[in-house]
């Protein structure tokens, strides 16, 4: 099995070219999301799941790459979890996260810093404005109350 730092070594080359919405390396989301995790009591598996929630959505890895990777198949689960399928309704979308074990803190600790408010004033009005609004639906739909977004 990969162990964490091996997942993280991954993640951060394989999002390399990557920028967020306000131009900082994708990689400070990652480590984001990971630590949140972990200040959540996440296991090890929603950990590395965390260094890898994106990696298929944004094509920095294939689904056939996750198939095959040494990671525990919990973890697996989580990042097929977490991988929006295009066209898909937020519903569908949280109602899978919802039904797999482990995913929904993994969720929570991405929409913790997507809302970030510091990583949010650094966009222009109408993409916050949006951005908000998107992450208060999801944050709805998986039953997220906005005092949970804080730790």
């Amino acid at each position: 099995m990969l162990t964490l730092t091996e997942v993280e070594a991954l993640a951060r080359r394989a999002h390399a070219p990557q920028k967020d919405k306000a131009g900082r390396p994708y990689a400070e989301h990652l480590q984001a999301v990971a630590d949140g995790v972990a200040a959540r009591g996440g296991s090890d598996e929603q950990i590395a799941a965390a260094w890898l929630h994106d990696a298929i959505e944004d094509d920095a890895l294939t689904d056939d790459w996750l198939t095959e990777a040494a990671l525990p198949e919990p973890a697996k689960a989580i990042v097929r979890a977490l991988t929006k399928q295009r066209g898909e309704s937020p519903a569908a979308y949280a109602q899978r996260i919802l039904a797999t074990p482990g995913a929904r803190l993994v969720k929570e600790a991405d929409l913790a810093h997507n809302a970030d408010p510091a990583r949010l004033a650094v966009l222009d009005e109408p993409t916050r404005t949006r951005l908000t609004r998107k992450y208060a639906t999801m944050r709805a739909l998986l039953g997220i109350a906005p005092e949970d977004q804080a730790r």
